[in-house]
């Protein structure tokens, strides 16, 4: 399972970030991603309703639907018995980390300095989240980061929106990008559910473009 979810985010190169208050709009929220071609979620874990809407989203075959914000291996059990195929961390949790690996769950935790890119290596891990990517830094931190640790691959989230995404898909490090821009929460609350679909289409639009530059790049290089 792990091998897979790795391929999805590999393939999808965003990891939309749901926050939502209403589970009650959770099947139209998955219809409207599905139908704008991305069909993968991490449900953060930050209101009452987000482990049953996480539980209505990974009802859709389609979907590849895991669990934010989780802090401890009790919000971990709870996400994986509702249908999270992956943990998203804020911070670095050994015992959370060690829980994921025992299950064969795949977790990304949070890691912004050396000494934490450090520990999850130790920990076994070969990504991290970069969370909140621009205020720390952004891609001038990541590309610091990964001069001493080459192996580490990385999922900035936080700032980021659709005009800079090609600029993090560049650097090769960068497993997939979290941001919430295609699933904004006041269009969930609104039912704004077409918009969050074109939002979707656009974001897969724009990763398709920054894939094709880096194949090419990678053409040019090699004659």
């Amino acid at each position: 399972m792990i091998d897979d979810v790795i391929a999805r985010l590999e393939k999808h190169a965003v990891l939309p970030a749901v926050i939502i208050d209403d589970a009650g709009k959770a099947e139209s929220l998955a219809e409207a991603m599905l139908d704008g071609g991305l069909p993968i979620a991490e449900v953060t874990l930050r209101s009452p309703a987000s482990l049953t809407a996480l539980k209505l989203m990974a009802g859709f075959d389609e979907m590849l639907v895991g669990a934010g914000t989780v802090l401890n291996v009790l919000q971990a059990e709870q996400a994986v018995a509702a249908g999270a195929k992956f943990i998203v961390s804020p911070g670095m949790d050994a015992d959370l980390i060690r829980w994921c690996q025992k299950q064969g769950i795949y977790i990304i935790p949070c890691a912004c300095t050396p000494s934490e890119v450090m520990l999850a290596l130790h920990l076994g891990l070969n990504c991290v989240k970069f969370f909140p990517s621009e205020p720390f830094g952004g891609l001038p931190i990541l590309k610091g980061l990964h001069g001493p640790f080459p192996t580490m691959r990385f999922v900035p989230s936080g700032g980021i929106h659709l005009e800079i995404l090609p600029y993090y898909l560049a650097f090769r490090p960068v497993m997939a990008v979290g941001g919430t821009w295609m699933i904004k929460s006041t269009w969930i609350k609104e039912d704004r559910f077409e918009q969050i679909r074109d939002a979707c289409e656009s974001t897969v639009a724009a990763v398709q473009e920054a894939h094709r530059k880096l194949a090419l790049a990678s053409r040019a290089k090699s004659i």
